[in-house]
């Protein structure tokens, strides 16, 4: 047998199976209508654009597998599966270290580098994210005054608009609580602190939920943290290409916290 003969074996006919419409990686993955994603604006094509379209395409990609996993982790607590919640919320963790490590393949290109295509990168702005908007939301960071970074009529303003309306994780975990008899009185916060406490001395399945939840609240601050860090690193002082205070404004929220209650309840323990 030919070399070619044994890849074509091993490899199930690579080119006829291409050919005749049969699956492929390829195919499976839309890898050529991925591929032809990323377009420069720069003219001429400066070298360091392409990489800041490829990480942040990679930061959406990831935000939708986020938004996915939260979502499900959510329902899972909602149907008294905490099992289950911590798993998804393990996942949520991993996914969130990648996204952190992304900020160090940005920190390759120099000011310098950036400086060659920012400009033709206005009025665009990472406020516009939908997604990342939406992670904030399920988490429990609401505030519509982010609705007015996007278009009005647009599919992402509308899916962030629901955001507004749907459950929240939090909203997931209150409901874990209450199913195993914890009271979460909605209008009574001393009463939730001290069954948060209870909780948590009790070191049980629902208490290994919520640290997953602790788990991706400080993972989204350390993200805020290191691209606060990164950003300054590239443009210091400058505005933001969609017209923000650019690093003095990511600085106001970095004391961001989606589950104020759970960090809270250290100081009862």
């Amino acid at each position: 047998m030919s070399e070619g003969e044994g890849r074509q074996r091993r490899f199930g006919r690579l080119t006829d199976e291409a050919d005749q419409g049969l699956l492929t990686y390829g195919s499976y993955l839309k890898i050529p209508e991925l591929l032809s994603l990323q377009h420069l604006k720069s003219e001429p094509p400066v070298h360091d654009e392409l990489l800041f379209i490829v990480v942040h395409q990679a930061y959406e990609l990831w935000f939708k597998q986020l938004l996915f996993e939260l979502e499900a982790a959510r329902h899972a607590m909602v149907a008294d599966r905490p099992e289950r919640a911590r798993h998804l919320l393990a996942r949520v963790r991993a996914i969130e270290r990648v996204l952190i490590e992304h900020i160090e393949v940005l920190k390759t290109m120099t000011p310098q580098d950036f400086l060659e295509f920012r400009a033709v990168l206005t009025p665009a702005s990472g406020f516009q994210s939908a997604q990342f908007r939406e992670i904030e939301f399920v988490s429990g960071l609401k505030d519509e005054r982010f609705l007015d970074d996007l278009a009005p009529g647009s599919d992402e303003r509308a899916r962030l608009v629901r955001r507004l309306e749907a459950p929240t994780v939090w909203d997931g975990f209150v409901s874990l609580m209450r199913t195993h008899g914890y009271p979460m009185p909605d209008d009574d916060a001393p009463a939730r602190a001290a069954s948060l406490v209870e909780m948590a001395r009790a070191r049980g399945e629902v208490f290994a939920v919520s640290e997953g939840l602790v788990d991706h609240d400080e993972a989204l601050a350390q993200w805020r943290y290191l691209h606060v860090l990164m950003v300054e690193r590239e443009i210091g002082a400058k505005r933001g290409t969609g017209g923000s205070s650019g690093v003095s404004y990511l600085r106001s929220t970095l004391d961001k916290r989606c589950f104020p209650e759970l960090w809270g309840l250290r100081s009862g323990l």
